[in-house]
């Protein structure tokens, strides 16, 4: 073979690599949709060949990591409102609505039995009640044998937007808690876990804990969740039923990007944490966002069934035609 030859045969195989790169999606963020996106790429991969790579290292990570170009979309739970994403140069638009729950670890206390007031919950997270025979916890647990065990709070080590949306909750019954990916927290005791995983882990090997999980996670891993008392006052098992009650109150609008937190909705029946995930995409990347738009867009048309096995809600009909109608007018579609 010719020099000629040696340096046309390189060349080749370097666009070639390119290509193939090129026709790799990469995204990271949030760890809410984690379960979700990981069955909506595999069988996008299936249906059309194309491959799309999501790491769940939590929405702080996706957020910095799309400002910065290093990827090609990402996962927040955190929805960015329209002057950040202006001044990051990105859209956003929701992609699924999932629900929060509060995981425990109770000898003899199994799924769904324990009953946690606002009262409670807030006691809990704020140190205000150690332990779990404190009365705050027993009014609604008559029929439990709750032990004089000190609580053990679970809670994320990285910045979240499943902490944001717990602590938004969380601020709804105690307007002193602030709102924040990553709060400092004010329990007697505290165990931090990276990502929903992390979290679960600890749950699940520490006794006496409590902590909060996206649902599809109690679900793989078979943990118990609390019923949780709504605004209206009833208390509510995580079900995806009692999560599409809730997310009939969602308000949408492309105006200002989809921008909505959903956190204790109206409704007797709504479970009370529940939150959408977006999708951020940089402006200038037209060609790489129409390829993103067209796996979500598979995932859309194709992905409800996966998403409602997994315990999430597939938004609205009418959301979804809005957010298409928001691709075609920034052209990215």
């Amino acid at each position: 073979m010719t020099f000629q030859n040696i340096i046309a045969a390189t060349v080749a195989a370097t666009v070639a690599l390119t290509a193939v790169n090129a026709d790799e999606l990469k995204g990271r963020g949030a760890s809410f949709p984690g379960p979700v996106y990981k069955a909506w790429t595999a069988e996008y991969f299936n249906a059309t060949g194309k491959k799309v790579n999501y790491t769940p290292t939590g929405s702080g990570d996706g957020i910095k990591s799309i400002k910065k170009r290093m990827v090609d979309f990402a996962g927040s739970d955190k929805p960015l409102k329209p002057k950040k994403l202006r001044d990051a140069k990105l859209y956003m638009f929701p992609s699924v609505v999932g629900s929060i729950v509060l995981s425990y670890n109770i000898d003899g206390v199994k799924d769904g039995e324990l009953k946690l007031s606002r009262a409670a919950i807030d006691a809990i997270f704020s140190g205000k009640a150690t332990h779990w025979d404190d009365a705050v916890i027993t009014k609604e647990n008559a029929g439990l044998k709750l032990p004089h065990a000190p609580i053990t709070t679970c809670v994320r080590a990285d910045k979240s937007g499943t902490t944001f949306n717990f602590t938004y909750f969380l601020n709804k019954i105690n307007p002193e808690v602030k709102v924040s990916k990553k709060p400092k927290w004010a329990a007697s005791k505290v165990i931090a876990g990276k990502s929903n995983s992390g979290v679960s882990a600890n749950i699940q090997q520490i006794k006496n804990s409590i902590g909060y999980i996206e649902y599809s996670y109690k679900i793989k891993l078979g943990l118990p969740a609390a019923q949780i008392e709504n605004k209206e006052g009833h208390f509510i098992n995580p079900t995806v039923k009692s999560f599409q009650d809730a997310a009939k109150y969602a308000s949408w609008t492309a105006d200002n990007d989809f921008y909505a937190v959903i956190g204790d909705p109206e409704g007797a029946t709504s479970y009370p944490i529940v939150a959408a995930t977006f999708i951020l995409l940089p402006e200038e990347k037209t060609e790489t966002n129409k390829a993103v738009t067209a796996f979500v867009e598979w995932a859309y048309t194709n992905g409800d069934k996966a998403a409602e096995e997994l315990g999430y809600v597939p938004l609205p009909a009418s959301t979804k035609d809005a957010i298409r109608a928001y691709w075609e007018a920034k052209k990215i579609k």
